[in-house]
């Protein structure tokens, strides 16, 4: 069973930055997609960022320019890099990883890391 470890999270203020960090290990294939999605309080999980093997990337519309997703296959490690974060932001973020190929599309999750974005 594939396992995904989040770090990074953590208490900022607006306009600052965080970078999350998720390892997949154990996962006996070859991961396609790797991303990161997240749910704020009362609110539905949305896609924040997706990197498919191919390197083409995705974005939520209210994260373009601010966030980057990177990713180190020889790791197996994907990165958001986000900046110039706002409270809207706040929200349990996941990582995840796909294997089906050339698509945006998951299959396991992490846990979670809680990101807050003060005022």
């Amino acid at each position: 069973q594939v396992q995904l470890v989040e770090s990074g999270g953590g208490l900022v203020q607006a306009g600052g930055s965080l970078r999350l960090s998720c390892v997949a290990s154990r996962s006996g294939f070859n991961i396609a997609a790797m991303g990161w999605y997240r749910r704020a309080p009362g609110k539905q999980r949305e896609l924040v960022a997706s990197i498919i093997s191919d390197g083409s990337t995705v974005y939520l519309d209210a994260v373009k320019g601010r966030f980057t997703i990177s990713r180190d296959n020889a790791k197996n490690t994907v990165y958001l890099q986000m900046n110039s974060l706002k409270p809207e932001d706040t929200a349990v973020y996941y990582c995840g990883v796909g294997r089906t190929k050339g698509v945006h599309w998951y299959d396991y999750w992490g846990p979670g890391t809680q990101v807050t974005v003060s005022s």
